[in-house]
């Protein structure tokens, strides 16, 4: 039995850092613009009608900057 994906899961994941993310039927989709999460949402009610997927953006991390 595979476990189940949760968003918590993937926002401690650096590898979304900077990306759209949508979470649908325990698979991750992602895109690097809004336009390609668009697309992904159009495929993901197209194949999955029933589901209702998880959408989030994560920001890349900013530095701190210290001025001293």
């Amino acid at each position: 039995m595979q476990k189940k994906i949760s968003m918590m899961d993937v926002f401690k994941n650096p590898k979304y850092r900077g990306r759209h993310i949508v979470l649908a039927d325990n698979k991750i989709f992602t895109a690097k613009t809004g336009e390609g999460a668009t697309k992904i949402l159009l495929n993901v009610k197209k194949k999955y009608p029933n589901i209702i997927p998880e959408i989030a953006y994560l920001p890349k991390a900013q530095s701190l900057i210290l001025w001293i």
